[in-house]
C-alpha cells in the first residue's frame, strides 16, 4: 500500500463501472456474472457508485456494453483458445479471469495496475495474463507494446475509454496500433453527438464532478476509424441489448421510430485493420 500513496488515484470511474458490474453480479439473473469486480470496491468505491444510484438507465447500458464485448471475445476464444486480447485502459476488467482461453494483456495506469496486483494478483489467473503499467500522459503507449508487435491476429479491446480522448488521441492510437499490429481487430464503444446532447447530459455532469468529462461526441465518431486503416465489421446498439437482456424497459416500435437516435447513438463497433 506503500507504493500507492505516491501515485495519482485510480479513475473514480474506473469504481463506477466496477461497482455497477458488482449490483450486477448480485442479481439472481446477472447479465455479466463478473463475480470478481466486488474484490475491487474499496469503502471510497462504495461512496463513488452511491452518486450514481439514481442513473438507472445509464448503469443499465454499461452493463449491456460489457456483455455485448464479453458475447464477442467468447467467440473469438471459441474458434481460438489461443487467440490474444489486449485490453487498453483496462481498469478493473476480470475477463482473463472469468473466461477459459487466451493470451491477455491488461494495460492501465501504474496505480489501477498495482492495486488489482493486490487484491487479484496474476498468479491466481488460470489463463496466461500480463498486467503493464503506463502513464498515458508521459509514456509512449507504441514503446509498451512493440514487445508484442506481431503479425498475428490479436483482439484489442477499448471499453468505456474513447470518449475521453480527443480526435488526435484517437488517430494517434489507431496508427500506433496498425503499425504494430497490422491484423487485429478492435472492439470498443463510441457515442455520437446527438446521442450525448439528447441523452447523456445529465449522466456527463456527475462524471465531471468526478473528475471525468467526455471529449470525442462527433456527429459521425466511426469515421475516425474509417480514414485511419480500419473497416466497420459490426454495429450493435448498446440500448437495444439493454432491452433484449430486459435491463430496460422499451417498446422496440419506438426504439425503430421515435427514438432511433437513443437506438443507434451509442454502440459498441467492431473495427477490423484493412
Amino acid at each position: 500500500m506503500i507504493l500507492i500513496k505516491f501515485m495519482k488515484p485510480i479513475s473514480k470511474t474506473a469504481f463506477y463501472t466496477c461497482g455497477v458490474r458488482m449490483q450486477d453480479a448480485e442479481r439472481s439473473d446477472s447479465v455479466c456474472g463478473d463475480t470478481f469486480a466486488k474484490v475491487f470496491m474499496n469503502e471510497d468505491g462504495r461512496q463513488i457508485l452511491e452518486t450514481f444510484k439514481d442513473e438507472t438507465s445509464p448503469n443499465a447500458a454499461l452493463v449491456a456494453r460489457h456483455r455485448i464485448i464479453d458475447d464477442f471475445l467468447r467467440l473469438e476464444l471459441a474458434s481460438n483458445p489461443e487467440q490474444r486480447v489486449v485490453i487498453i485502459g483496462a481498469g478493473f476488467d476480470s475477463r482473463a479471469f472469468r473466461f477459459k482461453g487466451g493470451v491477455w494483456a491488461e494495460l492501465d495506469e501504474p496505480q489501477v495496475i498495482v492495486y488489482k496486483n493486490e487484491r487479484l494478483p496474476v498468479a491466481n489467473c488460470e489463463n496466461q495474463l500480463n498486467r503493464i503499467s503506463i502513464d498515458f500522459s508521459t509514456e509512449s503507449l507504441e514503446e509498451k507494446l512493440s514487445a508484442f508487435a506481431s503479425r498475428n491476429p490479436i483482439v484489442f479491446v477499448i471499453e468505456g475509454v474513447l470518449m475521453y480522448l480527443n480526435e488526435d488521441e484517437i488517430k494517434q492510437l489507431l496508427q500506433t496500433l496498425t503499425r504494430l499490429f497490422p491484423r487485429h481487430k478492435l472492439i470498443g464503444d463510441l457515442m455520437n453527438r446527438k446521442f450525448f446532447e439528447k441523452y447523456g447530459k445529465t449522466l456527463h455532469e456527475k462524471l465531471t464532478g468526478i473528475g471525468a468529462s467526455f471529449k470525442f461526441t462527433a456527429d459521425n465518431p466511426e469515421q475516425i476509424f474509417l480514414e485511419n486503416g480500419y473497416r466497420r465489421l459490426r454495429k450493435i446498439s448498446i440500448v437495444e441489448k439493454a432491452v433484449k437482456l430486459e435491463l430496460i424497459n422499451i417498446p422496440g416500435i419506438l426504439l425503430r421510430t421515435l427514438l432511433r437516435t437513443l437506438a443507434t447513438g451509442n454502440a459498441v463497433y467492431i473495427f477490423e485493420a484493412r
